[in-house]
């Protein structure tokens, strides 16, 4: 039958994997909690908090995976209370069924993700599928020019990221986005364009359109693997959700050394797109990106491919 599990987690062995997951999540999210609880704001690493609406305590809930079950006392701790927080109305954890036997072994509800969240799946399976280096040829010539694009013709301190100055003038910007070619396929990051700068793109990307538009060299396209896992659980593992959110978090260094921004204050580097060098360097730090993106993608390919209807 599909989605049954494949291997079972003794309490210690469920017990074990919580722990690490949790310890290597809250190590990962340490800085934000850290900056969020002094009331402080940062432009770089923010992104993986706001943009993607997932806070760090639920990235610290574990979830094996919808292929292994796991003995239901682990799930209490010494003191006979629970060590969960997503419940559902009666106390039971949600997206997850128990067996009648005994021990009870908890698992992933996949039957019931299936019927509530089968179209969810199924465009997700195929916008990953789709966006696979294997199965389309990447594009290397955006040079990240879409942060570029959100500031076009912006007033003095209108642009998305008030506390950063810009590298170089207002005029100065403006002219690198009116010389350049704008080819952004990414439906999120071309909303954000200015009205002046969207007319110049060479694609009108919506969502009806992304699952034939996504460029696997894209850094959203890449970074949005934390979102779609996110998404997928607890179908999805939480070890291969961290992998996810720490891709996406390497890839928005690069994202944000080449926008028109200056990181410098931040402890960033400058990746000056608007040079030779700088285009070189991009797509050098691009490349290195996409490849390690599509081995991310992959492994999520191949934890969905025993669940695949056969009209998918």
């Amino acid at each position: 039958m599909t989605g049954q599990p494949t291997t079972m987690l003794s309490v210690a062995g469920a017990t074990a994997a919580r722990r690490a997951h949790e310890e290597r999540a809250d190590a990962l999210t340490a800085a934000h909690r850290e900056r969020r609880a002094r009331g402080e704001k940062h432009a770089v690493e923010d992104f993986l908090f706001t943009y993607y609406p997932f806070s760090a305590a639920r990235l610290r809930r574990w979830h094996p995976g919808w292929a292994v079950s796991y003995d239901a006392a682990a799930d209490i701790g010494a003191d006979g209370t629970s060590l969960i927080v997503d419940v559902d109305e009666a106390g039971h954890r949600s997206w997850y069924v128990d067996s009648a036997g005994r021990p009870a072994l908890r698992r992933a509800d996949v039957a019931r993700y299936l019927s509530e969240r089968g179209d969810a799946l199924g465009f997700m399976t195929r916008l990953l599928s789709a966006s696979s280096l294997s199965r389309r040829r990447p594009e290397f010539g955006c040079f990240g020019l879409h942060e570029w694009a959100m500031v076009h013709r912006v007033p003095e301190g209108g642009q998305r990221h008030e506390d950063l100055p810009l590298r170089l003038t207002a005029a100065e910007t403006d002219a690198v986005v009116e010389r350049e070619n704008l080819v952004c396929s990414h439906l999120d990051a071309f909303r954000f364009f200015t009205p002046s700068a969207a007319p110049r793109n060479a694609f009108e990307p919506t969502r009806a359109t992304q699952v034939e538009n996504d460029n696997p060299a894209c850094l959203h396209v890449g970074m949005d693997l934390y979102k779609w896992a996110m998404k997928l659980t607890p179908l999805m593992p939480s070890s291969l959700v961290l992998d996810c959110f720490e891709h996406a978090r390497d890839t928005r260094v690069l994202d944000m050394e080449a926008s028109p921004y200056d990181v410098r204050g931040l402890g960033y580097g400058v990746v000056a797109i608007e040079t030779p060098a700088g285009k070189a360097e991009y797509v050098r730090r691009q490349r290195a990106l996409a490849q390690r993106a599509d081995a991310l993608r992959e492994r999520m390919l191949a934890v969905l491919s025993g669940l695949h209807p056969a009209t998918w």
